[in-house]
């Protein structure tokens, strides 16, 4: 790492040292002169266009003064925003400012309401940024161009007949196979809700919270995979993984109705954006599989995981379609 450093970043040469965790990129801490700054190496794709869509959508929000960071680019010395590995790798990799915040606890639920808050005035101003640009990742009800490799054949011979390293979850391919049939059958009226710009992957793990307040958002982050798509995409994303916590559902939608008005339809489609925000993460994961960047243990997992989750969904999540109703009623 120090080499691209020398060559694109030569005033950050430092101490470097690696953050563990991600499933998309590589990270590492960089250190100089009492400063602190982000080095990113993208592991999954090398489509220049794909990370300057993303820095080009952080730049429009820099100006904004919003009420909470986002990742703010460090620029080369030849002033571009990413720089190709030299090391044969075909990889890029891009350098952020450092951001203080930490990371939320694990069963921690307290900072839902400043989450729902922070989601619903990014999702405003998203919706009003002019890019410039033509976003590259599909939206998520494209599964079919996003996951060239998952063709309906490949997934049913997958989960139905699975290969010897995964016959142990084959209960739980069933659940994800029938889950994959329902959305890929359901799509079509997706494309009539509401668009915009989305982030598209908003969790525990792509926010900071304030040191000194653990109840406020500090920074929202990794904004890779923001794309145009169906405006509510946002909401059922953060809410898919919250399904166990009562209290942090009200609080989120308090918080995000303060500033997004969803549809009586986009509501409607909520249990389905859910759904499919599952089927996404299982293709994405298949993807990896079939493709070699995974062993099948990892797949493995995210199978045992998300077969759980879809469970969980399909007991029932008229709920959560009740606080959303309830939580803009109250803005009203």
């Amino acid at each position: 790492m120090q080499a691209i450093l020398h060559r694109h970043w030569p005033d950050w040469e430092g101490q470097v040292l690696k953050r563990e965790g991600g499933w998309n990129n590589t990270t590492y801490f960089v250190e100089q002169g009492g400063r602190r700054a982000v080095l990113r190496i993208y592991d999954t794709h090398k489509d220049r266009t794909k990370i300057e869509f993303e820095h080009a959508v952080l730049q429009a929000l820099a100006p904004l003064q919003l009420p909470f960071n986002v990742p703010v680019v460090i620029r080369t010395v030849a002033g571009d925003t990413v720089a190709q590995l030299q090391d044969g790798s075909g990889k890029y990799a891009c350098l952020f400012v450092y951001m203080e915040g930490d990371s939320p606890a694990a069963q921690a639920v307290d900072y839902m309401y400043s989450f729902g808050d922070a989601a619903g005035i990014l999702s405003s101003a998203l919706a009003e940024v002019q890019i410039g640009r033509t976003p590259v990742y599909r939206p998520y009800y494209a599964l079919a161009q996003a996951y060239p490799l998952c063709t309906r054949e490949v997934i049913e011979q997958l989960c139905l007949t699975p290969p010897e390293p995964l016959k142990e979850v084959q209960a739980e391919l069933q659940i994800l196979y029938e889950a994959y049939l329902e959305i890929a059958d359901s799509l079509q009226g997706l494309e009539q809700l509401p668009h915009q710009l989305v982030h598209g992957d908003l969790n525990a793990s792509n926010l900071l919270l304030q040191q000194n307040d653990v109840s406020q958002v500090a920074a929202l982050l990794d904004f890779e995979f923001c794309t145009f798509d169906v405006r509510a995409m946002e909401p059922a994303v953060i809410l898919s993984a919250l399904l166990e916590q009562p209290a942090a559902v009200r609080d989120f939608c308090r918080g995000f109705t303060r500033h997004i008005s969803l549809s009586a339809d986009e509501i409607n489609a909520l249990p389905l954006l859910m759904k499919l925000r599952k089927v996404d993460v299982f293709l994405h994961f298949v993807s990896r599989f079939l493709e070699g960047t995974d062993g099948p243990k990892v797949l493995l997992e995210q199978a045992v995981q998300l077969s759980a989750e879809l469970n969980r969904l399909t007991e029932d999540c008229g709920w959560v379609q009740e606080e959303l109703r309830r939580a803009k009623f109250r803005v009203q």
